[in-house]
């Protein structure tokens, strides 16, 4: 049994650009790392509009506006990336939930992804829930 990684997580932290598509921009920069498995760890900033798909709705909300991320974290592999956001108007409300598509950068996104070259994630179908899951394999050592 392995208890420790044979290469150890490698930080990367990005500043994404005003008109960036929050979630393309993640998933382009984690595919250009050339890792099969990574965390966004910690990201804020601010959109001028925001897709989020709230808990246990089919199709995502979109809110435009000056809009405030002050919070950012999921998961990205293969298959893409599963991320949570929570955004707050111009008068401090707060909605949260799935990022889709179309969470457009306004000033500055600034986010920490977690790279982990040791690991493969990807995403396969679960009886229980009906979603497509979190699967994780360990990357065989070269």
């Amino acid at each position: 049994m392995r208890t420790a990684p044979d290469v150890f997580p490698s930080p990367l932290p990005l500043r994404l650009q005003p008109g960036d598509d929050l979630r393309r921009a993640l998933e382009a920069q984690f595919a250009a790392a050339g890792v099969h498995a990574g965390f966004v760890v910690a990201g804020i900033g601010s959109l001028r509009t925001a897709a989020i798909r709230l808990a246990g709705a089919d199709d995502a909300i979109t809110l435009a506006g000056d809009l405030e991320l002050l919070t950012l974290s999921g998961s990205l592999g293969v298959d893409g990336g599963h991320l949570h956001l929570s955004v707050a108007d111009a008068q401090g409300r707060v909605t949260g939930g799935h990022a889709g598509y179309g969470c457009i950068v306004r000033t500055t996104a600034e986010i920490l992804l977690c790279l982990l070259p040791d690991w493969h994630f990807s995403r396969a179908p679960d009886a229980a829930t009906g979603w497509n899951e979190l699967a994780i394999r360990r990357e065989p050592s070269p």
